[in-house]
């Protein structure tokens, strides 16, 4: 008979590879019926690592199941999402990983992974990564049923083991409360486990945006070791009159309308980009050469500094289904964003695409902007008085929008990241700068 020990705690410590605070059965129930986050880990008798570790937040729609090896490396993450139905989870999100062998550490660059991407809709991707020399990844969609994307979700205690097989385990294991000890839990959702317990995902944060319009703010890219903020360029107005702002790509397909859109009050504001001023070697110059660059574009709506950031999403985007630090936001093919009132949106992008796709000369409602700025191309609409203005950004994908919110919840700013979010530096006095 194989036995496997299952114990309670309010979180599990995935870099101790422990539990925190354990708690007894009927406390893990409680949490579980309240929605609060547990875990529940699976050990066999005699083996230092555990066999599994399940991690539940119902509150946030989601259950993690973690499965290790014998030294104690995580050999499987799946991620499991209940949606619309109380009954079944999705399986989300899963990895695996192929250690080559004993001494390979865990999470290794070198370790062959297979990644599964599932969607409700039918959706889907399975990414092979072999790693090691020749690298490269093996990108198909899964051919999966729809028993293999849904499980049903199991009675509090009645959870099988994920990959009992793959532990060893020929047969169904006989599963025994394990002792919890002296419990130190105290409010059942107290939160002040350490920063280094699981918690469930959390799309991506906006970082430290304010700094990047605040003169004189340090930061860096990873790349340049330090960028000094300057002052804001003023680039143009956008008129809103609608009261709804489009932000997207404005090579969208035709008839799908803008990815993101946030309400404003109607009017005109100030567009303007945040730039930073760093040195660099030129080569070619064998010289020191200082020059400016744009780190994000930005719709100013108040001057009131925002309190909050916030990620603005689409229709079609659901925050259940986000796995750790996932972005929404609009996508071009033409490494172009702009913004737009929605009101007219189908005009402008069609007088944009006459401007600068088909050139059509003298064009009127559509203007080049020449004059050193990371924006390229305005249009605006007779008929309504809505604006589009479209800037470049660094590439192709996704940008995601972030909406400054002041204290009293008004939207005060909306920004697009070009290069996504610099670090920033702690000032020349020693003192951390304010995050």
């Amino acid at each position: 008979m194989v036995v496997v020990e299952v114990g309670y705690a309010q979180a599990w410590d995935p870099e101790a590879r422990a539990p925190w605070r354990p708690i007894s059965a009927g406390e893990a129930r409680e949490r579980d019926a309240a929605g609060l986050p547990y875990a529940v880990v699976y050990r066999e008798p005699g083996r230092e690592a555990p066999l599994e570790v399940r991690l539940v937040s119902w509150r946030d729609h989601y259950v993690g199941l973690w499965a290790y090896d014998v030294q104690g490396r995580r050999i499987h993450d799946l991620d499991l999402r209940l949606l619309d139905e109380p009954t079944r989870l999705l399986r989300r999100y899963t990895v695996a990983w192929h250690y080559t062998g004993p001494e390979m550490p865990e999470f290794d660059e070198e370790c062959p992974r297979t990644t599964v991407d599932l969607f409700p809709d039918g959706r889907g991707q399975r990414t092979q990564e072999p790693q090691g020399k020749g690298g490269g990844a093996h990108v198909t969609s899964p051919p999966l049923g729809d028993d293999e994307r849904w499980m049903d979700r199991p009675a509090f205690g009645e959870w099988p083991l994920l990959l009992a097989e793959a532990h060893g385990l020929t047969e169904p294991p006989t599963f025994v409360a394990a002792d919890p000890g002296e419990s130190e839990a105290g409010e059942p959702d107290d939160g002040d486990a350490p920063v280094t317990c699981w918690r469930p995902p959390r799309p991506a944060r906006p970082g430290p945006i304010n700094k990047l319009f605040q003169p004189g703010v340090r930061v860096t890219d990873g790349y340049r070791p330090e960028m000094t903020v300057v002052e804001p360029r003023r680039v143009a107005g956008l008129r809103v009159p609608s009261g709804l702002l489009a932000v997207s790509g404005p090579d969208a397909d035709e008839g799908d309308g803008p990815r993101i859109t946030v309400p404003v009050p109607p009017g005109e504001y100030v567009v303007d980009e945040a730039c930073v001023r760093y040195s660099y070697h030129c080569e070619w110059r064998n010289a020191e050469v200082t020059t400016t660059a744009r780190t994000a574009v930005r719709l100013l709506v108040s001057e009131t500094p925002a309190a909050a950031w916030e990620m603005a999403l689409g229709a079609d985007d659901d925050p259940r289904l986000f796995i750790e630090k996932q972005i929404a936001g609009f996508d071009t093919d033409g490494a172009t964003g702009c913004f737009a009132d929605a009101g007219a949106w189908e005009s402008l992008v069609a007088l944009y695409e006459r401007g600068l796709i088909q050139g059509e000369p003298d064009l009127h409602g559509y203007e080049d902007i020449d004059d050193g700025s990371l924006f390229m191309q305005r249009t605006w609409d007779e008929a309504s008085g809505g604006d589009l203005m479209a800037f470049a950004t660094t590439g192709d994908g996704t940008y995601p929008v972030w909406v400054g919110r002041s204290a009293a919840g008004e939207v005060v700013a909306v920004v697009v990241l070009i290069e996504g979010m610099p670090v920033v530096l702690a000032e020349r006095d020693g003192a951390d700068a304010d995050a």
